[in-house]
């Protein structure tokens, strides 16, 4: 039998909390639709950031989650769409803007790139 986490989601763009039994063998967002919860998703796959969120408790395994970086991941980020519980968790929803500017933010506004650099660092 696999073993299921308390998992709490704290909803800031929605003002809602809702809090979902997830097992271990379960992606978060996928679980969380099965119980009639509406969170936020977009690609499902784990390569853009529109379910992110920011791990306030506990730990979870998202080795699919190409769409945040492994600093933002070592920072408690994580993408409930590919996400496995792996202890009781809280977590809280994150503006898709915010996570993709700590996350891209440093490569834009820098002028025209060329073979990757801006020019003036060529």
């Amino acid at each position: 039998m696999t073993k299921s986490h308390k998992i709490t989601v704290h909803y800031r763009q929605k003002g809602t909390v809702h809090t979902l039994e997830v097992p271990e063998d379960r992606y978060i967002l996928q679980t969380g639709e099965k119980q009639d919860v509406e969170l936020p998703f977009s690609c499902r796959n784990g390569a853009c950031t529109t379910c992110a969120v920011r791990i306030l408790s506990g730990t979870v395994y998202q080795p699919e989650a190409m769409g945040i970086s492994p600093k933002l991941k070592e920072q408690g980020y994580a993408l409930l769409c590919v996400s496995y519980p792996r202890s009781d968790l809280e977590v809280e929803t994150q503006d898709e803007d915010e996570v993709y500017e700590l996350q891209f933010g440093r490569y834009f506004a820098k002028g025209k790139v060329k073979f990757g650099l801006p020019l003036d660092e060529e």
